[in-house]
């Protein structure tokens, strides 16, 4: 399992009328844990987009438990729970405040697109191996 932890702060411009984050900044919030997990493996997202593939949000869901307002800081959770076989690559995401409360959970799944071609492809045999070794058997 690939695990990583993201601290981020709540901008001003990121909140509502009720002084709550916006529901949608979660999006961009994920993505940051996204990059940051990626980096666990060695590789930032603009090398994979320069080794041909893309990787588009093909889903996304969310289940909001508690409010972040601005100046929170919260910490972004992503998960890597299984190795991932096929076209698609899942993330999961928990939210916490700084009291450890959760904020939300939510998960967010890629696909490998073939920049060439534009075409839905496998996961890239380099990116499979930078995998393995989160995901060896005990």
């Amino acid at each position: 399992m690939i695990r990583s932890e993201t601290k981020l702060r709540v901008r001003y411009g990121e909140t509502d009328q009720m002084g709550y984050a916006y529901y949608g900044v979660y999006a961009q919030y994920y993505e940051v844990g996204r990059v940051e997990a990626l980096r666990l493996l060695g590789f930032s997202y603009k090398e994979i987009e320069a080794r041909g593939i893309l990787m588009p949000v093909v889903d996304y869901s969310i289940s909001y438990k508690k409010p972040a307002f601005y100046d929170d800081e919260i910490t972004v959770v992503t998960y890597i729970r299984e190795m991932p076989k096929g076209v698609k690559l899942p993330f999961e995401y928990e939210c916490f405040n700084l009291n450890g409360e959760l904020l939300n959970s939510g998960k967010v799944v890629l696909v490998y697109i073939n920049k060439s071609t534009n075409k839905v492809t496998a996961i890239p045999s380099w990116l499979e191996d930078a995998l393995k070794p989160f995901f060896s058997p005990k």
